[in-house]
């Protein structure tokens, strides 16, 4: 284990050196990062998923530093040009734009300028002019004419060209321009000519310029989209006199004979050298930031949607919705199979929706479907309200499910292999009614970036959005666990541990030796040995087992611990799982030991105290505006209910129901100021917004959160948001407050709002 690298993370990190240590054998022992945080917290020292992975990731880096000074070294040591000064420079640095600076003047070049001169023997010239020695530079500059230098300018011009040259490679300069560019540089864009009409869409960056360290991600990100879409020419530079005025203090001498063409030389570096260096340097810079704040958006969104309510194992029927070609139903059973399908065609005005009724209401009672689930696009408002004017004889909860990404699955290769017999329409529909049952278990067969929730999704490094993106889906799956016995293999390859090849062994095993019965038989399929059962155990579940700890977070090799705590209060384990009175007169201390602490004991009586419960929130219903179907039916001042469908930067988007969501900018989501719109809304939170203003031609609505702050309010947080929604137990109701009434704010306050949104959107 490298001690510079853990010296190194802890102080980055500010925790312990054991802690780092620690973390980065389990890690290099193969152990998984949800392993680590939940099963060896006494080594960790209680450090969370985060934690560890921003300790995988510096590891990395770190490895990636020592590679390259590697590399430098060696190429250097070869040239036969290393010093001692060079060399404790080199291994100090753990920077590599540090070390890119100091290999510069040694990396082997292409044809330059300042070689060329060099081949005609300028060279001596130039370390006269750059170390502004006696004599005049033109006197001198005649002295090297020769049939290769055709003049004195020439020469001179051959120079100036090797001082450039040698100016552009000082790690010094480098290192105060590159301060010069954080903390003054300018972002600016212009429109291309002749691209006003075509590129009308980036209109607001035609003329724009901002300061680089304030400008926010989204707009670096639009910006450098309309650069590589041709319709803006993007550039990046502080002001061009005081980046000379610090290189001419670093070399220019007084008023020497050779201030000229060393001031020369100097410009020549800066502009033709130095600022396209610096200036493609603070782009990749800036465009890795505005990346990481996009990704680290979408990997939130991505856990909140991957961690939405589930309905729980119940029957379903799933619409997808349609007008001309009618609605794909499917009937599913409690695990997500397909009983039935069918299309209805509930829209025309003839026979065609009382046949629609019927079949609907046979449905329900052949299948003893528990709920509706209504795909939330073309058509999918009107649908919900046929369904919910239907009389079933029995409460049916409807519920609007997104749909983002459904038509991504249903022509995946995973929806042909399950439903080879099928067309895309029915996969569709499917997916619709299993991201009811379990969004969980469903999202995962679709590639994150097809779900709608991002910001700049595909213009980001494409690798690290992954590596994110597949980070959280693992957090997630985790977190929540799986039932081994009715989980697919594309949810079980998410299982810390396991992957795609365990995962179809998993269930190759189950349908030839069929359902498990204990977590001790996972060691009989093929290829899952000791180590793999280490990790995936805890996370999987049986229920009715052999063992009612199969049915729990608590991991097999805390079994006979647990065993024991039984035995001393003279039941069994299920016995003490069942009853609280038994778990209270256990004396954790009793129970400490080299490898198991407190922190664990905790956990592991948490968890008999709810084994096997869902960290996820209890599903919820929720009802539109009557009368809100399209843009046309929103008015400026109408306080309305809606979803939180997407979270960025610069607000929230909130679906009211009319095909197209508005927007709450950050600057009107709360009251109180918002760094972080995450500290204020979530994703699928029902919220109450008033609608500020509408733009039909540009498709935009603008929303406010602020009037909806008060106690009980959806607004305000996702507690409150639970007040104004009736739960799918509960048989009560009602429609959300609000309507679609208009405000009572007199219209000056409403104006005084829209041009404050105006304002901040400019």
């Amino acid at each position: 284990m490298n001690t510079k690298h853990i010296a190194l993370i802890s102080a980055e990190l500010g925790i312990s050196a054991r802690q780092a240590e620690n973390t980065m054998n389990l890690l290099a022992e193969g152990s998984t990062v949800p392993f680590i945080s939940r099963y060896r917290k006494e080594v960790t020292g209680s450090l969370d998923e985060v934690q560890i992975g921003r300790i995988e990731d510096l590891k990395k880096r770190y490895q990636e530093v020592d590679d390259r000074r590697e590399f430098i070294i060696k190429t250097i040591t070869e040239q036969e040009k290393m010093t001692p000064e060079l060399l404790g420079k080199l291994e100090a640095s753990w920077n590599l734009t540090e070390l890119e600076d100091m290999y510069l003047p040694y990396k082997p070049k292409r044809k330059t300028r300042a070689t060329q001169a060099i081949e005609k023997g300028l060279e001596p010239l130039a370390k006269i002019i750059f170390e502004q020695l006696e004599g005049s530079p033109e006197t001198l500059a005649e002295q090297y004419i020769n049939d290769k230098v055709a003049s004195s300018d020439e020469a001179l011009k051959g120079a100036r060209d090797i001082i450039a040259e040698w100016v552009n490679e000082n790690a010094e300069v480098r290192d105060k321009l590159r301060k010069l560019f954080t903390h003054t540089a300018v972002l600016t864009s212009k429109v291309v000519e002749g691209k006003e009409e075509e590129g009308n869409k980036y209109k607001d960056y035609f003329d724009f310029q901002e300061e680089l360290p304030k400008i926010p991600s989204h707009r670096v990100m639009a910006i450098m989209r309309g650069e590589s879409e041709g319709f803006l020419f993007a550039s990046i530079t502080p002001v061009e006199d005081e980046a000379l005025e610090i290189i001419n203090k670093q070399f220019v001498k007084g008023s020497s004979a050779h201030r000229e063409q060393m001031n020369k030389a100097i410009a020549d570096s800066y502009k033709r050298l130095l600022r396209p260096s610096l200036e493609n340097e603070f782009r990749g810079l800036t465009k890795d930031k505005a990346d990481t704040e996009a990704i680290d958006v979408f990997a939130e969104n991505l856990r909140q949607l991957l961690l939405a309510a589930p309905l729980g194992p119940k029957a379903v029927i799933a619409v997808d919705p349609g007008y001309r070609t009618g609605c794909k139903i499917v009937a599913l059973d409690e695990q997500g199979n397909m009983l039935d399908n069918d299309v209805i065609f509930p829209l025309e005005k003839n026979y065609k929706r009382d046949d629609a009724e019927a079949l609907l209401k046979r449905w329900v009672k052949l299948y003893n479907t528990a709920a509706i689930a209504v795909g939330n696009g073309t058509a999918g408002r009107e649908t919900e309200e046929f369904l919910k004017k239907i009389d079933f004889g029995a409460k049916i909860n409807v519920f609007m499910v997104n749909e983002s990404g459904a038509s991504v699955y249903s022509a995946s290769e995973v929806a042909r292999e399950e439903f080879p017999d099928y067309d895309v329409t029915v996969r569709g529909a499917v997916s619709i009614g299993r991201r009811l049952i379990d969004p969980l278990a469903e999202l995962v067969k679709i590639d994150p970036k097809s779900i709608g929730v991002g910001q700049y999704q595909h213009d980001v490094n494409q690798s690290h959005l992954k590596q994110s993106l597949d980070r959280v889906v693992v957090s997630c799956v985790n977190m929540v666990g799986v039932n081994l016995n009715t989980a697919s293999k594309h949810l079980l390859a998410y299982i810390s541990g396991l992957g795609p090849s365990l995962a179809e062994n998993i269930v190759k095993y189950r349908k030839e030796n069929g359902a498990f019965r204990n977590r001790a038989s996972l060691k009989k399929v093929p290829r899952l040995g000791e180590k793999a059962f280490e990790q995936c155990a805890g996370f999987l579940r049986i229920e009715n087992g052999d063992n009612p700890l199969d049915n729990s977070a608590v991991h097999p090799e805390r079994y006979p611990l647990i065993e024991a705590m039984a035995a001393q209060q003279h039941c069994s384990v299920a016995e003490l799982i069942g009853k609280d009175d038994l778990r209270k007169k256990i004396n954790l201390k009793e129970y400490v030991n080299e490898e198991v602490g407190l922190l664990t004991l905790e956990d592991i009586l948490k968890e008999l105290d709810k084994p096997s419960r869902d960290p996820r929130d209890e599903i919820a219903i929720f009802e539109y505006a009557e009368g809100i179907r399209t843009m046309e039916d929103v008015k400026p001042g109408m306080v309305l209910p809606g979803v939180v469908t997407n979270i960025t930067n610069f607000g929230a988007f909130v679906d009211i129901g009319v095909k197209q969501d508005g927007l709450v900018h950050i600057s009107h989501l709360s009251s109180k100021f918002v760094g972080n719109p995450n500290e204020v809304v979530k994703l699928n939170q029902k919220v109450t917004v008033t609608v500020l203003e509408i733009d039909p031609s540009r498709k935009r609505i603008s929303l406010s959160m602020k009037d909806s702050e008060t106690p009980g309010a959806s607004g305000n947080n996702s507690g409150g948001g639970q007040r104004r929604e009736r739960k799918d137990n509960n048989s009560g109701g009602g429609k959300p407050a609000g309507g679609n009434k208009a405000a009572a704010a007199p219209l000056n306050d409403f104006q005084a709002k829209l041009a404050e949104l105006k304002k901040k959107f400019n």
